[in-house]
């Protein structure tokens, strides 16, 4: 049941299923479960590193993008002191 859960997990990228059942692991008995599940949590341990690096690019790109607006930004003058 917990390794029917894990495959749908992985195959769907879902990271909370996958959180939710690493949490909950299940002393496995057979050595072909022992592998079949090592192989789909090298499997999920690969899709979050996966995520954490597209999510470290995106968070990259959005402050080039930030920086860049506060770049092209129009400075106002809040007061009318001319000796600016």
């Amino acid at each position: 049941m917990w390794l029917g859960k894990l495959k749908i997990a992985v195959v769907e990228g879902d990271v909370a299923s996958l959180q939710k059942l690493l949490g909950s692991v299940p002393q496995l008995k057979e050595k072909e479960e022992m592998q079949e599940a090592l192989y789909l949590l090298k499997e999920a341990t690969f899709q979050i590193q996966k995520l954490k690096d597209e999510t470290l690019i995106s968070m990259q790109q959005m402050k080039k993008n930030i920086a860049f607006l506060h770049s092209t930004d129009s400075h106002s003058f809040k007061n009318l002191d001319i000796r600016l």
